[in-house]
């Protein structure tokens, strides 16, 4: 399965963040190739530049993970970007999962038949895929951020990461490093929890107290929305799922059944794997415009969060320069010294809160350019994926009307065809019925029944449009009841 998507790179990549950065930019940077590995996934990144300290025009080189994240780690570790917002570092490619699945799948194919598996089979590897594209362009959309920024793209290890032929003997963190930083982590999260509860430091700018307020709930909002989502996303892959063994079962009806009921369970076993595959694109689509724009903005929200914490931590120290200063004047000593630190304290701090408002005023116009983009092109793909699904629902209902057992079947039905209809029809309603589920009779009471009895081949187009989306929209009620498993 690897081998097929080491080409992937070539095809069109998702933007899940869907962030316009390349523009007239005079540095533009792409993913033109990626390579997956067993362990690792290799990508080639390639450079136009019109800046003066690039020694060629274009350029290409090939990085793995491990370097992107010591690029993300040089940004944050210098104290010269303190008060940008750092784009957050592209997640770690994780293909586990899909190679699990698939290994367990082939070591289980004897309870499946052939079909079964070739099916489940070809949804692994698109998962596979899909998962291959979107780390993809994760890691293209961290370097094109990087680029389009008039600061960051000036900086030198930058430079290098673009330029440099050899590779850049990388490692990947040990289990000390990590530990290192789960525990910096802990230490800033309470330093914050100090300064702004014990010390009692009060924010001076309205303008940063607001944004603080604000980020705190929104970054806990969109990672709540962003669970959510995936519970959405996962139950459509579930129901696609469901679906192969449904349409399976049916075709292999249809080969066995006589003449008479073979035509229709060959239809609704085409039917079941249409929608299949529309529950896979659906779910696919929701993955790609909904929930990957959700994590990207919760990395980037926690940035902001970030930067809100270092001017925080800034402030505190001049305020601290300060008290020291009235010391060091009270007892008349030190004081040239503890004037030099509380100058340099102020200067940090106001460098700090001008480029940190200009950051978080181009993180919120940004945040809402792509939340905008992306529920709009969400939508039109619902829509359309609707539209789709209706239209199959719908020709199976008219093929269906055809069965020899239907009343409008071939014309006017024969009194014995006609009864066996009416009694098969009249026991699943009490069955239904007794089982909670909605007679198909509430379809507009007694119209509904005579139409459905009846048949609606003599029904105009817009009323046959009409019963559908009711008669689908009961399916799908007596469906949630059975799923329930209500008596």
């Amino acid at each position: 399965m690897e081998e097929q998507h080491q080409e992937a790179g070539n095809e069109s990549k998702p933007s899940s963040t869907s962030v316009d950065l390349q523009g007239d930019s005079p540095l533009q940077v792409e993913i033109s190739d990626a390579v997956s590995e067993r362990d690792k996934v290799k990508f080639t990144v390639q450079t136009k530049s019109g800046l003066p300290h690039f020694a060629q025009s274009e350029f290409s080189v090939v990085r793995q993970h491990e370097e992107f994240i010591w690029l993300h780690d040089t940004y944050v570790e210098n104290e010269e970007y303190a008060g940008l917002i750092i784009p957050p570092a592209p997640p770690r490619p994780d293909f586990e999962a899909s190679r699990e699945k698939l290994q367990k799948l082939g070591e289980g194919n004897s309870s499946i038949t052939r079909e079964e598996f070739s099916k489940m089979k070809q949804e692994l590897e698109a998962e596979y895929l899909a998962i291959f594209k979107k780390t993809v362009a994760m890691h293209e959309v961290f370097l094109q951020r990087l680029a389009a920024h008039p600061t960051l793209r000036r900086d030198h290890n930058f430079s290098v990461f673009l330029e440099y032929s050899q590779d850049l003997s990388v490692r990947e963190k040990n289990r000390k490093e990590v530990l290192g930083g789960l525990l910096r982590s802990i230490v800033r999260s309470a330093d914050e929890v100090l300064i702004t509860g014990i010390s009692g430091l009060k924010e001076v700018d309205a303008f940063f107290e607001h944004e603080r307020t604000f980020l705190l709930e929104y970054h806990t909002r969109i990672r709540d929305t962003c669970q959510r989502a995936d519970r959405v996303m996962h139950s459509h892959k579930c129901l696609a799922d469901n679906y192969i063994p449904i349409s399976a079962a049916l075709s292999s009806l249809g080969t066995q059944e006589v003449n008479q009921l073979k035509r229709s369970f060959l239809k609704l076993a085409e039917l079941f794997e249409r929608l299949r595959k529309l529950e896979g694109r659906v779910a696919s689509d929701e993955d790609l415009k909904l929930s990957d724009m959700l994590r990207y903005y919760m990395r980037d929200s926690q940035a902001a969060k970030d930067l809100l914490y270092r001017r925080l931590r800034a402030l505190a120290d001049y305020e601290n320069a300060n008290k020291a200063l009235d010391k060091a004047r009270t007892r008349n000593r030190e004081v040239q010294p503890a004037e030099s630190h509380q100058q340099l304290c102020c200067q940090r701090f106001e460098r700090l809160s001008d480029s940190a408002k200009q950051e978080l005023m181009d993180f919120k116009s940004r945040r809402v350019s792509s939340f905008r983009k992306n529920l709009i092109e969400l939508a039109e793909l619902e829509l359309k994926h609707a539209k789709v699904s209706a239209h199959c629902l719908l020709r199976h209902e008219l093929l269906c009307c055809s069965h020899p057992l239907s009343p409008r079947y071939g014309g006017a039905p024969s009194d014995e065809g006609a009864a066996v209809y009416s009694q098969a029809r009249g026991s699943r309603q009490r069955s239904s019925e007794a089982r909670g589920f909605l007679p198909f009779s509430s379809l507009g009471g007694r119209r509904g029944a005579r139409r459905l009895r009846n048949g609606y081949h003599s029904s105009s187009l817009k009323e046959r449009r009409s019963f559908f989306l009711q008669a689908s929209t009961l399916l799908l009620q007596n469906a949630l009841v059975a799923l329930k498993g209500e008596p």
